[in-house]
């Protein structure tokens, strides 16, 4: 493995921070309080192509590597941003890119490349199998040259502000594929055509500020040629893009825990207690350091799973272990952080509690930890399935 230093994707570093400063803890602390979008913050990085990172060249995108887009991920959370509002246009067209048909890439790359089109969305979990996906009921059924969508979708992040979804359906039933990961396929939706026209979006007020619905499809019609991919295959599909999304996502746990220990550094060595600054005491600086041992060491993972993402080689334990990592450090280092920071931590002013909250969803999404222990355990292990 060829390991990754902080020197080796500076330019990109510099100008995503350069781009950040524009838009400090106040920007999003408002944001935050309002529960609304940062729109201008993510046209300003579509302006400037960073949402366009792993589109190829030759359909008007800059064509960067995994590291290269994870890198973009990171330094949004170490700037205090929160790159959930905008990750999805890394990883969802990555289903177009590699599964799309020549008519399908050079129509919806150039547009999305160039900040015409957002496809910020995927449609694949449901309410009643959540993480066992090969069980989803939602089914498109081929009827007079269209396709026929019904069914029902959860925790679907996005949608409001995207133009197209990657949707995942059933078109054959479970009972007549000899595997259960067959039968499955995947669609592009214009969101503009669908909503109101079979499809209802309902959001869901949680814990953070990240926007996500629940999504009914009663008889939704769409083109023939919305198949994305071969019919039948869509398991396959969306997995270039949920194996990409964990992997950019331990890059945003990582650029979060750098800002949690950095904050807690920055704390520590400015506040006075009992006439000394708290940095000097071992039982403040030690869990910073633990912290900051932990992140490190996850960062590697990181650089594996991008490094077997960027060629082409199966990637599924590397972006699990890595989401995984990632995901247990920066919460380790958010709980240090607030800790260090005593009552100011709960203070919306010093911004902890907002980020504690944000990387605090990582745990439960997109995959929860005890789902990657059992990928782990089945497929790098050889125990048997456990459900």
């Amino acid at each position: 493995m060829k390991l990754q230093t902080t020197d080796a994707h500076q330019e990109i570093r510099d100008a995503v921070r350069a781009l950040c400063a524009q838009y400090p803890d106040e920007y999003f602390r408002k944001i935050d309080e309002e529960r609304s979008y940062p729109e201008a913050f993510v046209d300003e990085l579509t302006r400037a192509g960073w949402l366009a990172a792993l589109i190829p060249q030759e359909f008007g995108g800059p064509g960067l590597s995994m590291a290269e887009a994870s890198v973009i991920m990171e330094e949004i959370n170490r700037c205090g941003g929160n790159s959930g509002a905008c990750h999805g246009q890394m990883y969802v067209m990555n289903a177009i890119v590699f599964s799309g048909s020549k008519a399908q890439k050079e129509y919806y790359l150039p547009k999305i490349a160039a900040g015409e089109l957002r496809v910020q969305s995927m449609g694949v979990t449901e309410p009643t199998t959540g993480s066992d996906t090969t069980k989803l009921t939602t089914s498109a059924v081929k009827k007079d040259g269209r396709w026929v969508i019904n069914g029902q979708k959860v925790w679907i992040s996005r949608v409001q502000h995207s133009d197209l979804m990657i949707l995942l359906a059933r078109t054959t039933p479970l009972a007549e594929v000899a595997k259960k990961t067959d039968g499955l396929s995947c669609f592009i939706i214009d969101l503009h055509k669908a909503i109101g026209h079979g499809l209802e979006v309902r959001p869901i007020p949680n814990l953070v500020n990240h926007e996500t619905n629940e999504l009914f499809f009663d008889n939704l019609e769409i083109p023939e040629d919305a198949l994305l991919g071969e019919e039948g295959k869509g398991f396959r599909t969306i997995l270039d893009g949920l194996n990409a999304e964990r992997t950019l996502i331990a890059a945003e746990c990582i650029g979060d825990g750098y800002w949690f220990i950095e904050r807690a550094t920055k704390y520590a060595s400015e506040r006075t207690v009992f006439g000394r600054r708290i940095g000097q005491n071992q039982g403040v600086q030690f869990p910073i350091a633990d912290a900051y041992i932990e992140l490190e060491a996850a960062n590697l993972m990181r650089w594996k799973a991008c490094e077997k993402l960027g060629a082409r080689q199966p990637a599924g334990a590397e972006a699990n272990m890595a989401k995984h990592l990632a995901a247990k450090a920066s919460w380790e280092a958010a709980n240090v952080c607030l800790q260090t920071h005593g009552g100011f931590g709960f203070a919306c002013e010093y911004d902890v509690e907002r980020k504690f909250r944000e990387t605090r969803l990582y745990q439960v999404a997109p995959i929860s930890t005890n789902m990657i222990y059992a990928y782990i355990a089945e497929h790098v292990l050889g125990l048997p399935r456990s459900f």
